[in-house]
């Protein structure tokens, strides 16, 4: 008997009939690397990537040159925004000229924020701010969506502005944190370029103008931000590291110098004891009489044994006693004869 043949049914939708098959990844999602990126966008963002790294890793170790940077790059960036977007005189500027003109302003800017430091730390409160206000306005967007442009804009003033103020009054822990985070998200904006061609810095503009139906981010998008905290801390970590070893061997140099001038105020001490002591007073008592140099003793302090016996035999006569009284002869004391080395002429006379 023959197998009754089942009606078959043509829908539009064949996801009931097929379960099993997977569903086919969205094209927006699929992780495909820029095969052949510009030259010039490239350089830069390598350029940007050495940057990052002296910011995350040496930000505080660095900090006149870090004080520069971020000068020079804060006042080019704004200076050619507004000459190249912008009418200047009435006129349209090229490329060219409105990035000499951010240039040359930029490089006074770092000047300044390099010279002056409350500038320098006021400016890298401002950057604090301003990371931390887009990394958390880019990681709500599943949670919130701001009702108008003015509410990301005056989030980010208000965070700017108190991290400034804080790293005013705390310079040294929010100037390794800001530089660390700073340099972190330089890191992930250049990996976003190379591999999704910015795609969190055109949601970042897109959630500063508060679009509606912004469609999600993909995976990867997501692994990149969470990278930018992760990198921040490490960066924090190793900028703690190496002003902890900075400081002890600070440290050190400190106690050597306090050592070498402990010893020369002893040495000093000394000296003035025996300036002070005078000659021939309390030597011979017992005291301590210091051992001059070879080229400081005087010649009778090497008379020959000879010649103070001779003396001695001279003193003991009875006719130089009562003829010469005024000679004196100690030689039988550890610090040295007091006779003259010539006696008077009377004294010899027989």
């Amino acid at each position: 008997m023959e197998e009754a043949l089942l009606p078959l049914a043509m829908t539009s939708d064949p996801r009931p009939f097929n379960q099993q098959l997977p569903e086919p990844p969205d094209p927006r999602c699929v992780l495909e690397p820029q095969d052949n990126p510009e030259l010039a966008p490239a350089l830069v963002c390598a350029l940007c990537c050495c940057f990052g790294i002296i910011y995350c890793c040496f930000g505080y170790r660095c900090f006149k040159a870090v004080m520069f940077l971020s000068g020079l790059l804060s006042g080019a960036l704004v200076i050619f925004l507004l000459c190249h977007k912008e009418r200047v005189l009435e006129t349209q500027l090229s490329l060219e000229v409105s990035a000499g003109i951010a240039l040359g302003i930029g490089l006074l800017c770092g000047l300044v924020t390099m010279l002056v430091r409350s500038v320098g730390l006021f400016l890298t409160g401002l950057l604090l701010g301003l990371t931390l206000g887009a990394g958390a306005l880019l990681g709500t967007e599943p949670i919130y969506q701001p009702p108008s442009a003015w509410v990301p804009a005056g989030g980010l003033v208000g965070l700017a502005l108190l991290g400034a103020l804080l790293t005013l009054r705390w310079p040294r822990p929010f100037t390794v944190l800001g530089t660390a985070l700073l340099g972190a998200a330089v890191l992930v904006a250049c990996a976003d370029y190379f591999l999704e061609g910015l795609a969190l810095g055109s949601r970042l503009g897109q959630r500063l103008q508060a679009l509606p139906a912004l469609p999600p981010l993909c995976w990867y998008s997501w692994v990149l931000l969470g990278t930018w905290p992760a990198l921040g801390a490490l960066g924090a970590l190793a900028q703690w590291k190496l002003m902890d070893e900075e400081h002890g061997g600070h440290a050190n140099v400190v106690l050597s110098h306090q050592r070498r001038h402990l010893q020369l105020l002893r040495i000093r001490q000394q000296e003035a004891k025996w300036h002070r002591t005078p000659s021939g007073v309390g030597l011979c008592e017992g005291g301590y009489r210091p051992r001059l140099p070879l080229n400081t003793r005087s010649p009778a302090d090497s008379l020959a044994p000879s010649y103070l016996q001779s003396l001695r035999e001279r003193q003991l006569e009875p006719g130089t006693q009562a003829t010469a009284p005024h000679t004196v002869l100690d030689l039988d004391s550890d610090c040295g004869s007091t006779v003259p080395l010539t006696t008077p002429s009377g004294s010899t006379q027989t």
